[in-house]
């Protein structure tokens, strides 16, 4: 399969560095104080965002969690709006967020066009052989889980908020993540469209 290299490439970028998404271990309890004051305008008390132009974070592997706020202090992560938030955050205020939000439970999403989760379905379980996209699930698994400390968790996550990063990252917009800058390179905006679309319905 022409896909195989990039898989290669990304499991070999975590054997190289395992520790690359690590994060302490955070009080949640504190982590509910910040998200109280700072976090839950957008992203919501529990981590279920009402807007879909931003992420839900229940759930989400704390690593990550980490990972992006630190991103978005250093601006490795561009976002202005980010940046004003994450900036006063010190180390252990992520870690705090990010143990509350990956304590809080999920609300399935769901989609309704059935055309585009069949062909986003296709994409994310087997990928595009011709165009050498490996399969989505091979990184964040089946059910959209991830794998904690390495990939992120997808499932339910907001089409529109999956749509634009795909987008963005192809564009070179978002810039911190080079195996998915070299995915999303090879995908049409009519599948990005689909994958996200069967993401957000994956419970």
């Amino acid at each position: 399969m022409r896909s195989a290299p990039l898989v290669a490439t990304l499991a070999a970028l975590v054997m190289m560095n395992p520790t690359a998404f690590a994060a302490g271990k955070g009080d949640p309890a504190k982590g509910k104080q910040i998200v109280d004051q700072v976090c839950a305008a957008c992203h919501g008390v529990d981590g279920n965002s009402v807007a879909s132009a931003n992420p839900n974070l229940a759930a989400q592997h704390p690593e990550y969690i980490v990972k992006q706020l630190n991103e978005f202090k250093t601006q490795i992560r561009k976002n202005p709006v980010m940046l004003g938030m994450a900036s006063p955050l010190s180390a252990a205020d992520m870690q705090n967020v990010a143990a509350y939000y990956s304590s809080q439970a999920p609300k399935a999403k769901g989609a309704s066009d059935k055309a585009l989760i069949d062909a986003g379905k296709k994409v994310y379980r087997g990928g595009i052989a011709a165009k050498a996209v490996p399969a989505c699930m091979a990184c964040h698994s089946p059910n959209g889980a991830g794998i904690p400390a390495q990939y992120p968790r997808m499932s339910g996550q907001h089409a529109a908020y999956t749509e634009a990063q795909l987008k963005a990252f192809r564009s070179g917009e978002r810039g911190n993540n080079s195996v998915m800058t070299q995915v999303a390179a090879r995908l049409s905006d009519q599948e990005i469209k689909a994958v996200a679309e069967y993401i957000q319905a994956l419970n």
